[in-house]
């Protein structure tokens, strides 16, 4: 984890917020300065930002906003009073609406990004300062902590050369919390094609098969929001198991960057999860980021118990030699 600390002052009316990474600083504020970039990690997981105007420059206006994993926008935005790239950048940070308004009803308070090099790389500083104790507690309660925690704490990813990083190291599971898990798997391939691949039935049905020995047999999706669809797979031959299938409804629907569904398992009264997957393509690699959400921690333990990481590296390699080295 980058962050080395978050601390509040109820006196400067601030909070500030340090990261470090093992790169240059010039690194790290092009992260910034990339609103691509950006993208993949202004928001906690779950609630991925996407920047529509962007001009990083001093009496500039930056436009964003994050989608929850329900498909509810959150819109900010940054009036930029100050730059000095590749060093700092300082804006005022308010709410917003669709349009990129500011909102008058909430309170705006200043940012200033500023990073600088360390003996081993760099260090990141977010400062917030809050108009008045009121609007510091006001943000404080609304979880601004904990989300620049988790939003700052995935910055080492989009730093990372991802062919170094993730390619070749097959299917990896990360505990986030009782309720989090966070699936990574990357592949040597343009995302468009893997986004085909998860939205397509005819590609889904090659690869989508967990171990050998079984076979799709129902695969009805249609990748538009606010729709069902339904998954069914069933021994093959000799092979060991019961027919078993899940289903649920699409939420949220960004072509190539964001599919986020509710999944249960067919024919049960089990909890459902919601599954949040990301698409991230850098130099030909793509990243697919698998963020999902369980009831409590039982439920977390007994799925993670089936063996799910092993059925998904089984069916992800398929996927690696049926569609993308075919």
């Amino acid at each position: 984890m980058p962050v080395t600390s978050i601390t509040t002052d109820t006196d400067a009316l601030s909070m500030t917020l340090v990261a470090d990474f093992p790169v240059a600083p010039e690194r790290v504020w092009e992260a910034f300065a990339d609103p691509r970039q950006l993208e993949r990690f202004w928001g906690p997981p779950g609630y991925p930002a996407t920047f529509g105007r962007f001009e990083l420059t001093p009496g500039g206006v930056v436009h964003y906003w994050m989608t929850s994993p329900e498909g509810q926008k959150f819109y900010g935005r940054w009036d930029v009073t100050a730059v000095d790239a590749p060093r700092s950048f300082t804006v005022t940070d308010a709410f917003a609406d669709e349009h990129g308004t500011a909102d008058p009803g909430m309170p705006a308070g200043q940012m200033t990004v500023s990073v600088d090099a360390t003996p081993t790389g760099s260090r990141l500083t977010v400062l917030s300062t809050s108009p008045t104790l009121e609007a510091l507690q006001q943000v404080i309660d609304m979880g601004q902590v904990e989300g620049m925690r988790q939003s700052m704490g995935q910055l080492d990813t989009v730093l990372a050369d991802l062919r170094e990083y993730a390619l070749g190291k097959g299917t990896q599971t990360e505990i986030l919390d009782d309720t989090h898990v966070r699936i990574t798997r990357a592949f040597e391939a343009p995302r468009s094609l893997l986004w085909r691949a998860h939205t397509e039935p005819a590609l889904m049905r090659q690869w989508l098969l967990g171990p050998d020995g079984w076979e799709m047999t129902v695969c009805e999706l249609d990748p538009v929001a606010g729709t069902p669809y339904r998954y069914a797979w069933a021994p093959v031959g000799d092979t060991a198991g019961q027919p078993f299938g899940f289903e649920g409804e699409t939420v949220v629907v960004e072509p190539q960057r964001r599919l986020v569904s509710t999944e249960r398992m067919s024919g049960t009264d089990f909890p459902g999860t919601v599954n949040d997957l990301s698409f991230d393509e850098v130099d030909g690699v793509t990243l697919l980021t698998l963020y999902i959400t369980y009831t409590d921690v039982a439920q977390r333990d007994m799925i993670l118990a089936t063996g799910m990481t092993d059925g998904m590296e089984a069916s992800y390699a398929r996927l690696e030699q049926e569609l993308v080295t075919a």
